[in-house]
Order: structure tokens, then C-alpha cells, then sequence
């Protein structure tokens, strides 16, 4: 192995936590086999380089294009490319959130590379890499390598932890013109949906989800106020997402999203197969039912067995006097 790319992404005047996860993950890599990592960001900001050096990325390559206002993932693996090329890049680490998940295979694919998305675990042995990911939705576990020269992983959010160095660095910033034209933007985004307030269930630390016990989209306001006062994302199951009362980019489980936050809070959610495949790797489950035999009460760590409609107001109010929001 020669070296470590991370994708980064910004946002705002920092990185997003998945980022900064990806360069711990790097890190330990780096220090396990001895050779080097850095960092790419596209478009990116004094602030975005000083907070991946708060966690340990000595080197970051920013590169720069007009063309790349406007997001395109076909853009941005052609800027990938060219730079792995150049740096003799040999392992590349992306965050395992929707742009990475997107963007991992198209890079994997202009490089011929191997691909090992969905990662909950990093080492190395003899030599190589090994990645741990879950299989049969949740079930079992399995370590693979690659064998290819260049070597792709994507990492699941909210499992690397990321750790800030502690150390005085000297950060390095190279600027990059990568060579595009507007036959590279085969797929952009024309147009963002704004959500302002809500996080992707995704990156979140905490997820606060209804299930089918919810009855209808009109009381889907118990499950906001929940997850307003802990300051989480909302989060549903299939059942409510086929009902038509919450967007397709809430529903957690096996055909929707696969999440692990430190707190997940399952709320009228029965707990089927489908479901426990996308959640169970949470830190800590919460789960609030009136059916006692529900099936979700054999994984969570703690069970409420009562009506949503009494418990899930009674713990907002508790939960808003704790943190006062």
C-alpha cells in the first residue's frame, strides 16, 4: 500500500461528522500500516482544512472547478480519478452517507478497482486490509479483502468514532485544477430540496421513528416533538412510508435506510425482520409498544409496554425539561 485518500465533505464552516469519522478510520489505518493519508474536498474552505486537521489530516488537496458549484457525482469521480492517479493513491475511504455511497462505485468503477461498501470495521492483516460488514440484513457479520491494486470502502455512519488528534500539526494544502468539461456533468443536482431543521437519519447521532401504532400522518407531530427535544431526526417505518405519510428519505429498515445512531427510539414500531435489518446496530434501542409480545421488545435495551398516544407526550415533556429545549 502506498496511500490513503478520504473524501471530504463540507458543510457549512466545518466537515460533517461522517468526514471526520472517515479520517479517524484513515488514521488508524495510517499508523497500523505504516504509510501515509491525506484528504480531498471539492470546492472546499479554510475552515473545512482546519477541522480535518483537528483530527489529524496533515494533507489536504483542494480541488477547485466552476464547474463543480453545482454538484455532480460524475464530475466529482472524474476530479477523484485524476487525483488518485497523480498522488499514487492505493486505498480510498468514503463516508457510507448518500453522496458516498453514490460516488464510491463510480470511482471504484473508473479505476477498476475493488469495492467493499457498508463497513463497520477496518484492520489490517498481513498486509491487506480487512473490512467487516454486516450480511443476510444484520444477521451475521463477514471480513473480506481486496485484491485489486486499488482498493474502495465505503464506511457506515455513526460506527467509526471520530477521535480529534490532540496533536500539534503543520497542515499542507495543495490546490488542485482538475481538467472538466461540461461533458463530465452526466449527473447534477438541479434542484435541492431544502428541509431546513431536519437531519438524515443517516449521520444522526439520535433517531426518533413511527411506526404503523401511529395511526395516520396527522399524529406524526407526537413523533416531532419527541425528536425535537432530543434534538433528533424523525425517522419511519415501511408501513408509515407505503401509508403515504412520510417521505421516503425517513424510512429506516431493510429497503430503506440502514442507521446506526447512539440512541434509536422506536415508537408503535412492531419490529419485523425488514426493520430490525436497518436499525439494529444502534448503541441503545428504545422501543414503546402496547403489544408486549412485539418483537422489538427482544432486541431493545429498554421497553415501554403502553399507548404512544400517553407515553410519547409524557416523555417529550420530560425529555424538554432535561435539555431545555
Amino acid at each position: 500500500m502506498n496511500k490513503i485518500l478520504v473524501f471530504l465533505e463540507g458543510q457549512k464552516n466545518t466537515l460533517k461528522r461522517t468526514s471526520c469519522e472517515a479520517i479517524s478510520a484513515a488514521r488508524t489505518l495510517s499508523s497500523a500500516a505504516g504509510i501515509p493519508f491525506a484528504g480531498i474536498i471539492i470546492n472546499g474552505s479554510k475552515e473545512h482544512v482546519k477541522c480535518a486537521g483537528e483530527y489529524g489530516m496533515a494533507n489536504v488537496i483542494n480541488a477547485k472547478h466552476e464547474l463543480m458549484e453545482t454538484y455532480s457525482s460524475t464530475a466529482a469521480a472524474a476530479i477523484l480519478h485524476q487525483v488518485i492517479k497523480s498522488e499514487n493513491v492505493d486505498v480510498i475511504l468514503f463516508a457510507g452517507n448518500a453522496k458516498g455511497l453514490e460516488l464510491a462505485p463510480r470511482v471504484a468503477a473508473k479505476l477498476e478497482a475493488g469495492y467493499i461498501g457498508d463497513c463497520v470495521g477496518l484492520g489490517i492483516e498481513d498486509g491487506y486490509i480487512i473490512a467487516k460488514k454486516p450480511v443476510y440484513a444484520g444477521k451475521a457479520q463477514i471480513t473480506a479483502k481486496v485484491n485489486s491494486d486499488i482498493k474502495v470502502f465505503s464506511l457506515r455512519p455513526n460506527v467509526f468514532t471520530a477521535t480529534k488528534s490532540g496533536e500539534s500539526i503543520t497542515m499542507t494544502t495543495k490546490d488542485y485544477a482538475p481538467n472538466l468539461s461540461e461533458d463530465d456533468k452526466k449527473a447534477f443536482v438541479s434542484a435541492l430540496m431544502k428541509n431546513e431543521g431536519k437531519m438524515d437519519v443517516l449521520e444522526a447521532d439520535i433517531i426518533v421513528s413511527g411506526g404503523r401504532g401511529i395511526k395516520g400522518a396527522e399524529n406524526y407531530n407526537l413523533i416531532e416533538s419527541l425528536a425535537s427535544a432530543f434534538g433528533a431526526a424523525v425517522g419511519a417505518s415501511r408501513a408509515v412510508v407505503d401509508a403515504g405519510w412520510r417521505p421516503h428519505s425517513e424510512q429506516v429498515g431493510q429497503t430503506g435506510k440502514t442507521v446506526s445512531p447512539n440512541l434509536y427510539v422506536a415508537c408503535g414500531i412492531s419490529g419485523a425482520v425488514q426493520h430490525l435489518a436497518g436499525m439494529s446496530t444502534s448503541k441503545v434501542i428504545v422501543a414503546i409498544n402496547k403489544d408486549k409480545d412485539a418483537p422489538i421488545f427482544k432486541v431493545c435495551d429498554y421497553g415501554i409496554v403502553g399507548d404512544l398516544f400517553t407515553v410519547v407526550p409524557k416523555l417529550a415533556e420530560k425529555v424538554k425539561h432535561l435539555t431545555g429545549k
